[in-house]
């Protein structure tokens, strides 16, 4: 059936009072951009980052993501969205678009943009601020946008089976290998960065594990108590959610202080035990309402940080460009500034991982096609923020510490006088004193190599908030808080992740045997979620065991192998717009593809082939090689066996990378091929998109509903907020659809 255009929009005049808000706007982000950009060798107020990153967001998202959707996309209100047809109430379920939003935002703002930030600080605060404004507005947020678009035409389906329906299956296959290969080594590495957080932290544990009974608590009243009474359950939510941080710093000072006090061991457990039934539950139950909760604490987290900015007014002391950028031998990464700040960075700018949640949970969830905006570019958008304030956080604490804390031990060594030193010959100072004290403030035994970039972020949450609430007294209490704040940011990753790796394999097998094709078919819904944590929880088992192994593996791949994930959305993206008769649209996702690729096979180009042992695999491979033919036992091993252990793992690693590369290669060659076909004969293109079929649920498009909006759920006899059907009539074997996850 041909899709009916979408009703012509009433032209609009002018608002003087709207011009002059948005020139206001667009004056506040130039100036502090103008501000970054010039100053050299003076101190520079955090304020003026935030300021640029505001002026820019707001500008991008009124503009920028307003014309993808409405001229690029051709959103149609009017067309029912895979959640409204095929409701089931397991993996379908109309959403309300505010719980989807906190869901989206929570599963996929990770550990990416509180680490990466952090970590490529060490080339300056501008080369940072530059990728993560401009890489979201043009690349990071469109791709999360368009992904979500052409996967809510298609039933929900995943990235990996999108590109073998639409490019072949050649490059199909190739990209499902990729794909569901990146996706464990995402989740195992995420799993390992809230497994360092939570071990030995009894707040953490105790906070972050009183979300679970909160977050079914809230599924059960939206369904079934109060259902579609949102901010009544946020309200109660929030509530909950306080009190049980306060708690946890009660549990921590307590007798209970042991039984939350887990192993490393113990956590992998519960964290793969966790994974399994969140990937198996009604969305409505648990996962939605749980992302849902954290957002609150996410969002608001991260404002009051960015408020405690503006109060405070702290200067970065970090450089705008230090020499590292040029040199590339940095002590927390090496390389040059291209292209490894770009893949440092990652998921705060542009990240693979959230085309998978894009593709996955989400849309099977949203109510309307022009929820896509919000959604898919204002979720990005926000998570960029994140990065914003992890970067600011890491730039304005002294350069000293910033290297004494990130550098490993191997450089510095292991007392704050060697550190003192190895960071004099880095070029920056700090007595020996200044890091005892540092740690002294936080209630730390030392801030030595706290690799990771999850420790420095603290620090510089601590000192921001301290500065307007509490004084020096208050450190401890905010690092420890920032601490649980980041594993509480990163679990609700975790457990989306799993649900969306459930949907990827369901969807591979599904070509082979077709039951599987049924996401919520339940020997299939079972199965593949315990083949998808069993394998990131193999990982994280051996990590855990083996210092050198398992997930401690794969880390290095981390950044490249989530970049690669990009390049295989984007080209996808970019595939179905040409297919779909976009042609001159095209460029909204070719231009990012064109860039990510250029950079992302750099970086594994030089990964595998540099002779540098701090850079390529197979250098350090043979470096440790030499070591034992030598009889010699280089760092990061301890001793003869763990050096046999670096030669496997640096195999490993390289291989893996340049299988990634290749892979991706295949399918942006072959993406290339089915474009410049399409191009050429138009007529024969054929695309595996949903028939139109009318839409019986009234939804606003934004956060607020418009006047026009509110007349229309008015008169649909909602209220002013909500959504139901058309005619109130929900069919009797589907849950009824209203204005929450009901």
């Amino acid at each position: 059936m041909p899709e009916p255009a979408p009703p012509n929009a009433p032209k609009r005049s002018v608002n003087p009072v709207s011009v002059a808000i948005w020139a206001l706007v667009a004056m506040i982000g130039a100036a502090g951009w103008s501000v970054l950009a010039l100053s050299r060798g003076e101190e520079v107020s955090a304020v003026w980052m935030v300021a640029a990153a505001l002026g820019s967001y707001a500008i991008a998202y009124r503009f920028y993501s307003r014309f993808i959707a409405k001229r690029v996309l051709k959103v149609d209100r009017t067309r029912a969205t895979p959640a409204e047809r095929l409701n089931n109430g397991v993996d379908f379920h109309p959403t309300d678009r505010r719980v989807l939003l906190g869901h989206h935002f929570a599963a996929v703002a990770g550990a990416g943009p509180l680490v990466g930030p952090v970590l490529a600080a060490q080339m300056g605060y501008l080369p940072g601020t530059i990728w993560i404004i401009v890489g979201v507005i043009f690349a990071g947020a469109v791709q999360d946008m368009v992904t979500l678009f052409f996967s809510m035409r298609r039933d929900g389906k995943s990235l990996g089976q999108m590109a073998r329906d639409e490019i072949g299956p050649f490059g199909g296959a190739a990209a499902l290998v990729a794909v569901f290969a990146i996706m464990i080594i995402l989740l195992a590495v995420l799993a390992l960065v809230v497994l360092n957080a939570l071990a030995e932290s009894p707040w953490g544990t105790f906070s972050i594990a009183m979300t679970i009974p909160i977050a079914l608590f809230m599924g059960f009243y939206l369904r079934i108590l109060r259902p579609g009474r949102v901010t009544e359950v946020s309200v109660i939510g929030v509530a909950l959610l306080l009190l049980a941080i306060v708690a946890g710093s009660w549990i921590a000072e307590s007798s209970l202080a042991d039984t939350f006090t887990l192993e490393p061991g113990t956590l992998v457990i519960w964290l793969v035990a966790y994974g399994f039934v969140a990937s198996v539950l009604p969305v409505w139950m648990l996962l939605a309402p749980r992302d849902y909760l954290s957002t609150f604490m996410k969002i608001g987290t991260i404002c009051l940080l960015a408020l405690g900015v503006v109060i405070a007014l702290p200067s970065l002391k970090m450089p705008a460009l230090t020499d590292f950028a040029s040199r590339g031998d940095g002590p927390i990464f090496a390389g040059s500034l291209f292209p490894f700040v770009f893949i440092t960075i990652a998921c705060g700018a542009l990240s693979g991982f959230h085309a998978l949640v894009s593709s996955g949970t989400t849309p099977k969830m949203i109510q309307k096609e022009t929820q896509v905006r919000m959604i898919g570019y204002g979720s990005m958008l926000m998570e960029s923020f994140v990065a914003i304030m992890a970067l600011i956080a890491a730039c304005i604490i002294e350069p000293g510490l910033f290297f004494a804390m990130n550098s490993p031990a191997g450089v510095i060594g292991d007392s704050v006088q060697s550190a003192s030193e190895a960071v004099a010959n880095l070029g920056y100072t700090i007595s020996p004193d200044q890091l005892a004290q540092a740690a002294k403030d936080v209630e730390e035994q030392s801030l030595l190599s706290r690799t990771g970039g999850a420790p420095t972020f603290a620090i510089g949450m601590s000192d921001i908030f301290s500065a307007v609430v509490g004084g020096a007294g208050m450190k401890a209490f905010w690092y420890h808080f920032a601490i649980m704040f980041e594993a509480l940011f990163i679990l609700t990753t975790l457990d989306a992740g799993t649900r969306v790796g459930r949907f990827m394999l369901q969807d591979m097998l599904g070509n082979v045997y077709k039951p599987f094709r049924d996401v919520s078919w339940k020997p299939g819904l079972w199965s593949a979620s315990a083949v998808v944590v069993g394998a990131w929880g193999y990982f994280l088992w051996v990590g855990v065991h083996d210092p050198l192994g398992g997930i401690n593996q794969l880390f290095p791949l981390f950044g490249i192998a989530n970049q690669l994930l990009a390049a295989v959305a984007l080209a996808v993206c970019t595939t179905l717009l040409v297919k779909s008769g976009r042609l001159k649209w095209a460029w909204v996702t070719a231009v990012p593809l064109a860039w990510d690729a250029a950079v992302t096979l750099t970086a594994s180009w030089q990964k595998v082939f540099s002779e540098d042992p701090r850079v390529g695999f197979f250098a350090q491979r043979d470096a440790a090689q030499a070591g034992i033919d030598a009889g010699k036992v280089l760092p990061p091993a301890k001793n003869m066996d763990e050096m046999h252990t670096v030669v496997t793992n640096t195999t490993v690693d390289g291989v893996l990378a340049a299988l990634f590369a290749i892979l991706i290669v295949v399918v942006i060659a072959d993406a290339t091929r089915v474009c410049i076909k399409a191009v050429r004969n138009p007529e024969a293109t054929q695309l595996k998109e949903t028939p139109y079929v009318e839409s019986k649920l009234v939804a606003p498009a934004g956060l607020i509903p418009t006047q026009e909006e509110k007349a229309e759920l008015v008169a649909a006899g909602v209220g002013s907020e909500g959504g139901i059907r058309k005619d109130d009539t929900p069919d009797s074997d589907s849950a009824p659809v209203s204005g929450g996850p009901v």
